[in-house]
């Protein structure tokens, strides 16, 4: 009985055991879980901040377009009014050049011409330095972005593998707590079919113990009353022995020489009657 109690707490302790990792893994799978949701909507976000900087890739790279195409129109448009203004004072500066040879118009064309190329290369590097620096943040942007995206991936592979293993543990723990939920429930009635056997034959033995205590109880009723028959027996034996001895003194010496009851006198009655007290043949008296 006290193996199959242990035996119960035993198999208690384990299937609590396993009831206890049972809701550890669900806990550990719903804190992945989670997990596993906030990396999913940080990709999506990071996804849609892609999107944004590829679409600000695509608009700056637009304006870097239309920005070259502008400088192109200026150049061209510079080009044509030089061109104009070199057609319209061709004839003037000769006729002025032999009234006023101290004006040099050539001079103050290239000067212009060098201020306008002058500013059109410095907004040219400009526009080129600020569309290299955004193209070099837009990338690196894009890069971290790629290797975040890349990490998290892998986060997510790595999770759900871990969900996976974390599943089955899961559910050999299940199996193994059906299973000892099983066993717990044969030993229970394995363990109570003994036990009512035992307990059958612990109220036989009682049943038999009780029987055995009456009948012990009534031989020593029994002999209490035989010691008390004996007492009472030996009171009287005692008691008939001492009339007896009382009788035996009252009597003559020679009782068979006063008789005619004995047909024939008995040696001892004859000779030394006095030596015990026996009957004297058929007379049926006792000798002194």
């Amino acid at each position: 009985i006290l193996c199959s109690k242990s035996e119960n707490a035993r198999l208690v302790v384990q299937i609590d055991n396993a009831k206890l990792a049972a809701d550890d893994f669900r806990t550990k799978y719903q804190t992945e879980l989670s997990l596993r949701q906030l990396v999913e909507a940080d990709i999506n976000g990071l996804r849609r901040i892609l999107d944004e900087l590829t679409l600000c890739k695509s608009d700056l790279e637009a304006q870097v377009e239309s920005l070259k195409e502008e400088l192109l129109c200026l150049k061209q448009n510079h080009e044509q009014e030089v061109n104009t203004l070199r057609c319209q004072l061709g004839d003037r500066l000769n006729v002025e050049v032999d009234a006023a040879p101290t004006v040099d118009l050539n001079r103050v064309l290239n000067e212009t011409r060098c201020q306008y190329e002058a500013l059109v290369d410095t907004n040219r590097r400009e526009v080129e330095e600020w569309f290299t620096t955004q193209t070099e943040e837009l990338n690196k942007q894009v890069v971290s972005s790629s290797e975040q995206l890349q990490n998290y991936q892998a986060e997510i592979i790595e999770l759900r593998r871990t969900v996976n293993a974390l599943e089955i543990e899961l559910q050999a723990q299940h199996n193994l707590r059906n299973s000892l939920e099983n066993t717990l429930t044969e030993s229970e009635a394995r363990y109570s079919s003994q036990l009512s056997q035992v307990q059958c034959l612990i109220t036989n033995v009682e049943s038999q113990l009780s029987e055995i205590r009456a009948d012990l109880e009534r031989q020593n009723q029994e002999y209490q009353v035989l010691l008390d028959v004996r007492a009472r027996l030996e009171c009287e034996i005692n008691t008939y022995r001492g009339l007896l001895e009382s009788e035996d003194c009252k009597l003559p010496c020679n009782p068979c020489a006063t008789t005619n009851a004995c047909d024939k006198p008995i040696g001892p009655c004859v000779t030394n009657p006095c030596i015990t007290r026996s009957r004297c043949g058929p007379c049926n008296t006792f000798g002194c």
